[in-house]
């Protein structure tokens, strides 16, 4: 432990609670960093160690109490989202998805860019949709479907949507949002990779004919605006 020499009365020595001067002689004056100091000089220097021992003590009191209970609410978090997507997971309806239309902005895709793409998005998915309490829906799901190079496309992830009923005619419109992971061989050579989309649907409680939009990425031509168009049947 580093000792200051506070000399010839005088030692200052560290500890938990701060610097501790030690009285070792009886003159009036002392001589501390080269600096000549009356006793009533040191005596409040040896105060003034013990008061920043004190506060450093405190902080790190503090970091300590607050860093568990950081890392405690982390694993609340996740693990209230885990039995989230368990609950739909468990109790939501079997859902059998078919998609058949990728339909690209004309006013995007160059003429010779269209007759290049495929749009006969034709795919197979499966999933759970849990009608909730709010009477929302929220679904869980798996999906793969010929992208627009007619190469696979793979898709999961979660979905929420705000159902509005159409009057009393047994129809309803719903309005969202999907956050899924998604595998194409065009991007990142095949790796996943997140993508956020909006979502929209329209049919009754058990079937929906639904819509995803890619936004235009750029302001150049060909890319993005794809509106997904597929349905859902619930079993």
């Amino acid at each position: 432990m580093p000792t200051a020499v506070i000399s010839p009365v005088f030692n200052v020595r560290w500890s938990m609670t701060g610097a501790v001067i030690d009285p070792v002689a009886s003159e009036k004056k002392y001589r501390i960093m080269n600096l000549d100091l009356q006793s009533s000089q040191a005596s409040a220097l040896g105060a003034c160690f013990r008061r920043l021992g004190s506060r450093w003590l405190a902080a790190l009191a503090c970091a300590a109490a607050l860093a568990p209970s950081a890392h405690a609410q982390e694993q609340s978090l996740w693990q209230d989202t885990r039995n989230h997507l368990g609950n739909i997971w468990d109790q939501g309806s079997d859902a059998i998805y078919l998609s058949g239309v990728a339909h690209h902005g004309r006013s995007t895709y160059t003429k010779e860019k269209l007759n290049e793409l495929n749009e006969h998005a034709w795919g197979l998915g499966y999933g759970k949709t849990l009608r909730n309490d709010r009477g929302n829906d929220e679904s869980l799901y798996g999906f793969v479907i010929k992208d627009s190079h007619r190469r696979p496309q793979i898709m999961a992830g979660y979905a929420y949507e705000w159902m509005f009923p159409v009057a009393k005619t047994g129809f309803e419109v719903g309005l969202g949002g999907t956050a899924m992971l998604m595998s194409r061989q065009d991007y990142f050579g095949g790796v996943p990779f997140p993508v956020p989309l909006p979502l929209a649907s329209i049919g009754t409680a058990k079937a929906k004919l639904m819509f995803a939009y890619v936004p235009r990425l750029s302001s150049n031509k060909n890319n993005g605006d794809v509106l997904l168009i597929f349905g859902r049947i619930e079993m």
